[in-house]
């Protein structure tokens, strides 16, 4: 089972989301992500799993038509299972500024300076 990590931004986002919003989000990270972070597999195509141009190591999920999530793999925190690290959560416009400001992707930690 994979274990996440949401930055304070992410957080923040989340609570301008409404109470569905919020559910349709668990639910498609839930029945689609999760089970897509398996060794062996795929992400499904309906999860539109891309790279974020602008900010490596950073990629984005769709979890409805103008929803999308931003997220990192993180440092491993339980051995042997993929830790997530989401960024941030909203419309399409999150892509304009992908990061949680101040850290770096897939690193969970601040940025130096």
């Amino acid at each position: 089972m994979p274990t996440f990590e949401a930055l304070p931004r992410f957080t923040a986002d989340l609570q301008h989301l409404t109470p569905a919003q919020r559910r349709r989000f668990r639910r498609v990270v839930l029945d689609a992500f999760v089970p897509d972070l398996s060794p062996g597999r795929q992400f499904r195509l309906g999860l539109r799993i891309k790279r974020v141009r602008c900010a490596p190591g950073v990629y984005e999920l769709t979890w409805v038509p103008d929803g999308r999530a931003t997220w990192s793999y993180g440092r491993e925190v339980v051995r042997g299972a993929t830790h997530i690290v989401w960024h941030r959560i909203g419309t399409h416009s999150v892509l304009d500024r992908p990061l949680a400001e101040g850290h770096l992707a897939g690193q969970g930690r601040r940025l130096v300076g």
